[in-house]
């Protein structure tokens, strides 16, 4: 064996040897949180146990069984959210998981806690064991777990699902009646002015809609449109939705709105915070579409022409100090309302961002008891946490500024302070 060859069995060596602590330290660390997540499930299952356990005496009995039991769980999804900086809705979600792994299926639970299958794995058993009837959950589970112990998440989604179809004693003529109760639409906003809609509907209307965009661009392309495909579908649902253009109207006139003329069309009642220079031409700073964020100031100059009612917030671009609020609205709130919300931007609790405009304006110390209604009192807290609020072991404390300080029923203390202005 030549020394050049010998090297190179050595180099081929230590380079097999270094892949190999790669990825069994990685396969480790996977295990590590496999157990990890086994355990938070139970935690998760148990606080769940409690929270019920003690809803007759930690909730009014003012409220109906039902609601106390859900409240009670809600506050301590709410306690655990503001603990580890989490969405309280993701709490949520992962406590009704927990429970179901935990008590409906302890053999996937004891794959996880032996690292054999992932998080994402246990989470797409239980996702789809959540629409398997009681009858035939153990016949799922047993089929279904030997697959996620040798597949991927996404592949085992595919098998799981295929078998759930399998198994379910309904015909999916009447689960496809219930689940068409479910069908929405949602909102999502993106970066640099753009945002998502999603519509949540049945399958055929889906696949229709769909087709009917396309054959809406296709029928412009034809006609010369430079647009991408993807662009004219976007542009035809818009001018669909806002100006009822539609395939139809395409095969005579196949020039598809633009974006910019589809705008005209919106006419919502908004509020839209402007820095002062940008009115004036003298400055592009973006301007704060409500519910949004971010948005370029020509389109928020041809969204406020359009609005028959929309409030607009001046700023002094260099403090961010509010230099006036515009009154030219049909529903005109009080000064007041106006000042407390744009002040707090969303929901004061630790975690929340629903929106100022959707929440209730509370009172942090009670008006009965002797307090005044002022900007020094007054917070916006979204129905929920309002009512959480008053639950035994919560407490607000409304400091200089606008920060609230709000202690939990475990004793922790949480800061929440009001929306920085944008600018």
């Amino acid at each position: 064996m030549t020394e050049s060859t010998a090297t190179a069995i050595r180099a081929s060596d230590e380079y097999a040897a270094q892949l190999a602590e790669f990825s069994d330290e990685y396969a480790d660390i996977c295990r590590q949180q496999a157990v990890l997540e086994a355990r938070a499930a139970r935690l998760l299952a148990r606080s769940a146990a409690y929270a019920d356990a003690l809803a007759g005496t930690v909730v009014p009995a003012i409220y109906p069984p039902a609601e106390r039991r859900a409240l009670s769980r809600r506050s301590t999804c709410a306690m655990l959210a503001m603990a580890t900086r989490s969405a309280e809705r993701t709490v949520l979600h992962a406590t009704n998981d927990a429970e179901q792994l935990v008590n409906e299926a302890p053999t996937v639970l004891a794959a996880l806690e032996a690292g054999r299958i992932s998080g994402r794995h246990a989470r797409t058993i239980t996702d789809q064991l959540r629409d398997v009837p009681t009858t035939g959950r153990a016949s799922f589970i047993a089929e279904v777990l030997p697959m996620a112990e040798r597949l991927t998440a996404a592949r085992l989604k595919k098998r799981a699902k295929d078998l759930r179809e399998r198994l379910h004693p309904e015909s999916i003529t009447a689960r496809a009646i219930r689940s068409e109760a479910d069908r929405r639409v949602e909102f999502e906003p993106a970066s640099d002015g753009m945002a998502w809609v999603h519509l949540f509907t049945t399958a055929s209307i889906a696949q229709g809609i769909v087709e009917r965009l396309e054959a809406a661009a296709a029928e412009s392309r034809k006609a010369g449109d430079a647009r991408t495909r993807r662009q004219l579908q976007a542009d035809a649902l818009a001018a669909l939705a806002l100006t009822g253009v539609t395939p139809d109207d395409v095969a005579s006139n196949p020039v598809l709105p633009h974006p910019i003329e589809v705008q005209e069309h919106i006419k919502p009642t908004v509020q839209i915070t402007v820095p002062a220079l940008s009115m004036t031409g003298v400055s592009d700073a973006p301007a704060t579409l409500d519910g949004y964020g971010p948005i370029d100031p020509e389109t928020a100059a041809r969204i406020a022409v359009n609005a028959p009612s929309f409030t607009r917030i001046l700023v002094q671009p260099e403090t961010a100090a509010v230099l006036s609020v515009g009154r030219g609205q049909y529903r005109v709130p009080a000064d007041l309302q106006r000042a407390v919300r744009l002040r707090d931007g969303t929901c004061r609790a630790p975690g929340c961002g629903r929106r100022a405009r959707a929440c209730d304006l509370d009172h942090s110390v009670a008006w009965q008891d002797g307090e005044t209604t002022d900007v020094g009192n007054l917070a916006c807290l979204c129905r929920h946490h309002h009512r959480m609020k008053h639950l035994p072991g919560w407490n607000l404390d409304h400091g200089p500024g606008g920060v609230l300080d709000w202690t939990t029923p475990d004793g922790k203390h949480h800061r929440t302070e009001p929306d920085p202005a944008p600018f």
